[in-house]
């Protein structure tokens, strides 16, 4: 695995020692689809607050039980949007620590036998022009699904985009910052690469079989 985005631009790295423990409890096999979607849940929080810090704030005035005060708010609208199935699994988490942010769903894969990326659900929040953007799917592989996703989002005019993930492949980071370069990478992890399947190596499998137990085609 390679432990700095220093090669990548606009790749931040999470490299908490509490990150990276419950990586690797995500990495094991042995652990139950329940401690999975737990500790995928976990994560996410973390990943919140690291690529929400440069948030806008509105200054409002409050009441202590000592006296009134000048204190900050959020300022600025967000969007989540969930890439499907995976992403489903970091909404929890996201919203625990950003409950004012707005949420919109993305159904989207590579299907192998077209060699093309399909998209067969969108449903964005009202208004979303001009608003800053968290994308979120636990895995960056390849990068056909981040990109085709991000196109999408593109149309409709949002503001910042950020893709929020907890693995991601050196190839995967490269492409998306190719075709998106205005695309900031939050990662837990970068990868070693991929498989001639385009699994990530060494990976944790595939998130949404895991997350939902299931067993992919």
């Amino acid at each position: 695995m390679t432990t700095s985005p220093t090669e990548f631009k606009n790749c931040r790295l999470i490299n908490h020692p509490v990150v990276r423990h419950k990586v690797t409890m995500l990495r094991d096999q042995k652990t139950t689809p329940l401690s999975f979607r737990l500790i995928t849940e976990e994560i996410a929080q973390f990943l919140a607050y690291e690529a929400t810090q440069d948030l806008k704030t509105v200054k409002a005035e409050v009441e202590t039980p000592l006296e009134k005060t000048q204190a900050d708010l959020i300022g600025e609208e967000l969007v989540l949007v969930s890439v499907m199935r995976a992403g489903l699994g970091m909404l929890s988490g996201m919203l625990r620590i950003l409950p004012f942010a707005t949420v919109g769903h993305i159904g989207i894969y590579r299907d192998k036998f077209i060699e093309a990326t399909v998209e067969y659900y969108l449903r964005l929040p009202k208004n979303v022009k001009g608003k800053r953007v968290l994308v979120l799917d636990p895995l960056l592989a390849t990068a056909d699904t981040a990109c085709a996703a991000i196109d999408r989002l593109k149309e409709y005019e949002v503001g910042p985009i950020r893709f929020v993930c907890f693995l991601a492949s050196p190839q995967g980071i490269k492409r998306l910052q190719e075709v998106h370069p205005d695309v900031e990478v939050y990662t837990c992890s970068i990868e070693r690469g991929l498989n001639d399947k385009g699994y990530l190596l060494p990976g944790l499998g595939d998130a949404g079989d895991r997350l939902f137990d299931t067993v992919g085609a």
